[in-house]
């Protein structure tokens, strides 16, 4: 066989291969996001104004914890849960400098203290509202309306 087929299969053999990559990566996401109420998060370890550290991902909202999973990754399990109840949230800022290459237009970040080892969430300003609201509500099917 010349060269010029085997480099021709060779083309044809990776191209399957990334469109087959992409696939599994879209059925992930949809298999994913049929799970519950699904936002765009990102999260850092780090802590500062620097792009290091971010990682582009999503959460899914449970009834006692959100489950946080990489945008580009095959892996169908969370990376990060967080429990309803050890999430604070603390100072809210724009991004600045390089943070805005890494980061969704219109993201603001926020400093966070939880049981894992994210330091700063970035998301859109309105999913903040509603990641705050989740956080201070009650889980459903707790007795909240008995007074003791």
């Amino acid at each position: 066989m010349p060269w010029s087929t085997t480099l021709l299969w060779l083309l044809v053999c990776g191209m399957l291969l990334v469109a087959m990559l992409v696939v599994l990566l879209i059925v992930r996401r949809q298999w994913i996001v049929a799970q519950g109420v699904c936002f765009d998060l990102c999260v850092n370890n780090e802590s500062g104004h620097s792009a290091k550290g971010w990682m582009l991902g999503f959460a899914v909202y449970g009834s006692d914890e959100l489950r946080w999973y990489r945008a580009f990754s095959i892996v169908p399990l969370p990376k990060y849960r967080f429990e309803r109840g050890t999430v604070l949230i603390n100072q809210r800022r724009d991004p600045e400098g390089t943070e805005q290459a890494a980061l969704h237009v219109g993201d603001v970040i926020v400093e966070t203290e939880n049981n894992t080892t994210v330091k700063q969430f970035a998301l859109a300003p309105e999913t903040l509202t509603t990641l705050l609201s989740w956080l201070e509500s009650s889980p459903p099917g707790r007795d909240v309306d008995k007074v003791v």
